[in-house]
């Protein structure tokens, strides 16, 4: 499924069983990948395509998201933008938060998301009202907590939800059916979040993606952004009664999510 915001278009290569290589496109004989985690596909679709691969954009150093970069590389010489990190190749040229990545006119905004990994970015483009967030936010879900504390990232997740609710969301795996089979756990009577899983699970009848999502309605469905609210509060202290504070909140549901 192929979705077009303004000039860009945005495709995904499915990889590996559950990936999704997001393919960025703003002139017609161009393009940036995000997060190769294999190359082969991404080979395919460049030639199928007749398109070059000029960028290369990279979330985090997992090696489904990274392992396919240095053959890319060695067959198209595109340039590699990536987190501040000793474990990525000196070679990549590396962002921090509030760096500006400007490819062929179309800019994205370097957000530091740590939490899934210490190092972990996302890239957000307001004229494309999109955000490729790699396994820091899922749809209905977030990532594990690899390398980070509870209160990091709840605070990369508060720092992505405050962006417009129109924003469309690119997470880099299809998580969601099971993201929403948890999420109901917790809110059994939320009304939107019945309804997207009814649209998810027609869609993955279907084998169509899930992705993109709407922020809004993240905000709306997706408990690890709403542990501000009653009913996910009430659920967290249902299995954990001490909890006191959104930070504890988040961490409670992030380990019952752990062993769901």
């Amino acid at each position: 499924m192929t979705r077009i915001f303004k000039q860009a278009k945005i495709t995904p290569i499915s990889a590996f069983s559950d990936n999704y290589i997001w393919v960025i496109q703003n002139s017609a004989d161009r393009c940036t990948v995000v997060d190769p985690g294999d190359a082969t596909p991404v080979i395919s679709w460049l030639q199928a395509n007749n398109v070059q691969l000029s960028t290369i954009l990279i979330t985090h150093h997992h090696m489904d998201h990274i392992g396919g970069v240095e053959q890319l590389l060695s067959q198209t010489g595109a340039q590699v933008f990536g987190p501040e990190d000793t474990r990525l190749p000196k070679s990549w040229l590396p962002v921090s938060e509030a760096d500006e990545i400007d490819i062929d006119g179309l800019v994205f905004n370097v957000i530091e998301v740590p939490g899934h990994t210490r190092s972990h970015i996302a890239f957000y483009s307001p004229e494309a009202n999109s955000l490729f967030c790699g396994d820091a936010l899922f749809s209905m879900g977030c990532g594990r907590m690899f390398e980070g504390t509870a209160q990091q990232m709840l605070g990369s997740l508060d720092k992505l939800a405050a962006l417009p609710n129109s924003t469309a969301v690119y997470c880099t795996h299809e998580y969601t059916a099971a993201n929403g089979r948890f999420a109901l756990a917790i809110e059994p009577e939320n009304k939107p979040l019945q309804q997207r899983c009814q649209q998810v699970a027609g869609l993955r009848k279907l084998n169509q993606a899930t992705l993109p999502v709407a922020l809004g309605t993240e905000k709306q469905t997706n408990p690890f952004l709403r542990c501000r609210q009653p009913q996910v509060i009430a659920a967290a202290k249902n299995i954990e009664p001490s909890v006191q504070n959104p930070t504890d909140v988040f961490a409670a549901i992030r380990r019952w999510k752990d062993n769901f």
